[in-house]
């Protein structure tokens, strides 16, 4: 939906540094729209939305719109008067017309932006700055004008683990072993010491934990390594769902669906629930020889969090740099200039040459 200025009519944005609506014309500020964010934040059952209901599925917003990359295959979604123009992670020109926004399980929460645009730019280009053996091109084709404000869409799920397994506990103990060694005179001296050995004994059990809120991205249109970097996010300033703070913002459709999202998260369980399962089996040393878990109280939301994205091509790839926009931690990926690589090699050998040649001029002949 659209947001009209009281004072002059034209669009409301949300401004990230005023918490609040803005009109980028005359000023005016708005409050968000308290009908959705007071309500709680709720946890879904995982199950019964696994199984397919459009009766579950909704648009991001009524006027929600939602276009195509053709290149890197990206969906992002809008409401006008934003417009496509440049896909915000791959730097393409969009020339797909932007279509109504197809239903998909709503967000349930979003962490508004905090960073202004005006300093994720001055953090890119002192990003940008610092990169030491960049190609000059660079600075001039990464357009300052070309960052966006992208939200991400992310899943979160609960669930209560039991894990039965089975394994063995090793636990040391000392031996005393003689050995012999050569003096140095020649002679054969014997010699103890002690020498560590192991007893392995069967270890069976039971462990349980709660997992609560693991973050998995549900975008594949980053470097999900990327994306791990500019953690932490402040989720405990997490707010319930409202269309208003999309205004002037993109929020991509999530590429990952539920399913795979908690097969994500059932990965990053399983290492935790390995550690568990070690510290159950005690002793001085372990093997695990088998692990089964049993997941209940499986849960889920669907979250949006905010980036400022700028993605530039140089040279038939794309690069991006991606800032956290409660933060402003920047992460980013940059090509090489192997010709200033090159001169730092030669200029790195010229000065050892004409060290040597000093030195070997500040000797005098010998009379």
């Amino acid at each position: 939906m659209r947001y009209p200025c009281p004072g002059c009519s034209a669009d409301l944005e949300f401004d990230p540094k005023a918490g609040q609506l803005k009109c980028p014309y005359c000023g005016s500020e708005v409050s968000v729209p308290q009908e959705n964010t007071a309500r709680e934040i709720r946890e879904n059952d995982l199950q019964l939305y696994l199984t397919p209901d459009a009766s579950r599925l909704a648009r991001l917003a009524e006027n929600a719109v939602e276009v195509a990359c053709e290149s890197c295959g990206a969906v992002t979604e809008f409401t006008p008067p934003e417009v496509a123009g440049f896909c915000p992670f791959c730097a393409a020109k969009i020339v797909a017309q932007p279509i109504a926004a197809h239903p998909l399980i709503a967000p349930e929460a979003v962490l508004p932006f905090a960073v202004p645009k005006k300093d994720a730019q001055v953090a890119i280009k002192r990003w940008l700055g610092s990169r030491w053996f960049a190609p000059s091109a660079l600075k001039n084709m990464a357009r300052q004008d070309g960052i966006a404000g992208v939200y991400l869409p992310h899943w979160t799920y609960d669930s209560q683990t039991q894990s039965r397994y089975r394994g063995e506990r090793g636990e040391h103990y000392y031996e005393t072993e003689r050995y012999s060694e050569t003096d140095q005179n020649g002679r054969i001296v014997w010699k103890e010491r002690q020498v560590q050995k192991t007893r392995w004994y069967p270890a069976s059990g039971t462990v349980a934990r709660f997992f609560d809120d693991l973050l998995i991205p549900a975008s594949r249109a980053v470097n999900p390594s990327r994306v791990q970097d500019l953690s932490p996010w402040d989720l405990q300033a997490l707010v319930p769902y409202e269309p208003a703070y999309l205004a002037g913002f993109r929020a991509q459709r999530y590429q990952v669906d539920l399913g795979t999202g908690f097969e994500s998260a059932k990965e990053i369980m399983s290492g935790v629930i390995h550690s568990d399962v070690r510290s159950d089996i005690g002793g001085d040393e372990q093997r695990v020889h088998s692990i089964q878990t049993d997941y209940s109280a499986e849960t889920f939301k669907h979250i949006l969090l905010p980036i400022w994205i700028a993605a530039y091509r140089f040279e038939g790839k794309v690069f991006q740099v991606l800032i956290n926009a409660r933060t402003g931690e920047v992460q980013g990926e940059r090509p090489y200039s192997i010709w200033k690589i090159a001169g730092v090699v030669l200029l790195v050998i010229a000065a050892i040459a004409l060290y040597y040649w000093w030195q070997n001029g500040q000797q005098k002949p010998q009379v």
